[in-house]
């Protein structure tokens, strides 16, 4: 009996301290996954778009803005981390009032503008869907 005790009192010992780990390691793996679900669904969110400004790259559409402008700023909001894709033309001149040259060439006066392939700039903020129907590129 007395190597029947000894051998539950070691487990009750032993057991004790590997459920510890065991909790541990349990809570410390679902904390990785939430931690990895959060971030998928962050970066899904913000390159939701990557495709569809990429397709808008192809079919030579451009933007032209000015990095104050709030409508400019807005149409860049939609895209999220996508709009690093789409062709952009910064039209502002630090420090001047001027517009960029390649603005002027182009007809831009109201910004924003978009431009599709050789027809004259469009102004004003676009919805997704306006865009996706001008290039027949698809939206997620």
């Amino acid at each position: 009996m007395s190597e029947e005790r000894r051998k539950r009192q070691q487990e009750r010992q032993g057991g004790s301290g590997d459920g510890k780990t065991k909790k541990i390691f349990l809570y410390g793996g679902i904390l990785v996954l939430l931690a990895g679900a959060y971030l998928a669904a962050w970066y899904h969110k913000n390159h939701k778009y990557d495709a569809f400004a990429q397709c808008l790259a192809a079919k030579q559409a451009k933007m032209y803005g000015l990095y104050w402008c709030p409508h400019c700023i807005e149409q860049k909001e939609m895209f999220g981390e996508a709009f690093h894709n789409v062709p952009y033309v910064e039209c502002a001149v630090k420090g001047s009032s001027e517009i960029a040259p390649q603005c002027k060439i182009a007809g831009v006066k109201l910004f924003p503008s978009w431009q599709f392939g050789m027809d004259p700039p469009k102004e004003g903020v676009l919805s997704l869907e306006a865009l996706s129907d001008k290039t027949g590129c698809r939206l997620p």
